[in-house]
């Protein structure tokens, strides 16, 4: 069995998601090429610096162009949006994988409670469900603003759905792959049947369950680089690799996965990890030569696809990361939309942005740097590039810190 050193599995996983390396071309070329390695980009409404997705792809790419990023959408529809790990965007060309959630969803006998009621709303309120979908055929795209509310039975529900019959059928007939997300204006998405969205060369194969994971796992894993199979199930497809253990031990067989131990000084790391056997040649170039380490200093997305596991991120990197959006302000530790800060294959600290869009002025409320981070101007000089460039990729003018809230080693660079 192969062992790895934690630097080691740490620069598997950086590169593997395109954070280290050479730069993906900045083209449409460029961002399939970032979606296809990360296999799903989240999507999040919270715009306090800009999209998560838009911040994701800039962190791989640097500046690039966000239309290009609405022509694969919308246009080429190479991408399409999709539930993964949560809603995000997907690839057409992986369709047969999230083809499976869409036949299987909300049928055969219930399993849960929710399952049990919403089976039943959707018996009561069948109307509901062909006055949206005859609306579409003849007029769409359209907004959900636009159907008229004729539910029999009200959606009730202990979250922000409740009452709002539209929006659930909306989210089921999404989820069933009879209608897709065909545009959005501003965040307001724009509906249509999905055989007006999909492109003619969409692939329509029909994957048994076990095909699917077999896929997906693998998809999971390269993504991943160094996994256990708990993380292999919280990413890409989250939560949806039935009989996981038994298909990962079927890889194995096959030689299209291997397993590894990560060692820790005189201490091996907990758990069965898998590296995928079509990156081990970039493991032993990782591994030879610290010249083939081309690293670099980013900021990432609270919701970036290397940290959205919080238990992983602290197993890997010993970085505690927790979103404090929903936390009162005077119990936030760090701040609001807070950007880790990734220097090589170490967190070295995070910020705490806003972006005042009336002035294009990037204001940084905040700097905080780990413990034990180095202090060194090559860090300080770095952590300013990335902020600088973040500005630039968001068209602010200018970047303002708060002098009294910037680590002391760090403040002649980032305040300069």
């Amino acid at each position: 069995m192969r062992t790895l050193s934690p630097a080691l599995a740490r620069r598997l996983a950086i590169a593997k998601q395109r954070l280290a390396g050479p730069r993906p071309a900045v083209d449409p070329a460029g961002i399939l090429e970032v979606v296809r390695d990360l296999g799903c980009l989240q999507l999040d409404p919270i715009s306090a610096v800009a999209r998560s997705h838009q911040l994701v792809l800039w962190s791989r790419l640097g500046q690039y162009d966000l239309a290009d990023v609405d022509t694969l959408l919308w246009k080429d529809r190479s991408l399409f949006e999709y539930w993964a790990h949560v809603a995000s965007i997907v690839l057409t060309e992986d369709y047969p994988i999230h083809s499976l959630l869409m036949r299987t969803y909300a049928t055969g006998e219930p399993k849960t409670p929710r399952a049990k009621k919403l089976r039943q709303w959707l018996k009561d309120n069948a109307g509901l469900r062909r006055h949206i979908l005859g609306e579409l055929r003849r007029n769409g795209p359209l907004p959900a603003r636009y159907f008229e509310d004729e539910a029999r039975s009200d959606w009730y529900s202990t979250g922000w759905t409740s009452g709002r019959n539209v929006t659930e059928m909306l989210d089921y007939l999404w989820t069933k792959g009879q209608i897709m997300v065909a545009g959005r204006s501003g965040l307001q998405k724009l509906w249509d049947v999905s055989k007006r969205c999909l492109p003619e060369w969409t692939p329509r194969e029909k994957l048994a369950e076990r095909e699917v994971v077999r896929r997906a796992a693998q998809k999971s894993l390269r993504a991943l680089g160094v996994a256990t199979p708990r993380h292999i199930g919280l990413h890409y497809i989250r939560g949806r690799y039935p009989d996981l253990k038994s298909v990962l031990s079927e890889l194995q067989s096959d030689a299209r996965i291997e397993r590894v131990e990560i060692r820790d000084g005189g201490q091996v790391w907990r758990g069965e990890w898998y590296i995928h056997a079509d990156d081990l040649p970039l493991l032993e170039r990782l591994d030879a030569s610290r010249g083939h380490w081309e690293s670099r200093t980013t900021l990432l997305s609270p919701f970036d696809n290397l940290i959205c596991d919080r238990a992983r991120t602290q197993r890997m990197f010993g970085f505690d990361y927790t979103v404090e959006i929903y936390v009162p302000q005077p119990k936030r530790k760090h701040g609001y939309y807070v950007l880790p800060i990734l220097h090589g294959d170490r967190f070295v600290g995070r910020i705490d942005p806003k972006m005042d869009r009336t002035r294009s002025v990037l204001t940084i409320n905040a700097v905080h740097a780990e413990p034990g981070a180095p202090n060194s101007r090559t860090v300080s000089r770095a952590v300013a590039t990335a902020i600088e460039e973040l500005a630039e990729f968001l068209g602010a003018k200018d970047v303002e810190y708060d002098r009294k809230r910037v680590p002391p080693s760090w403040k002649r660079d980032l305040t300069a």
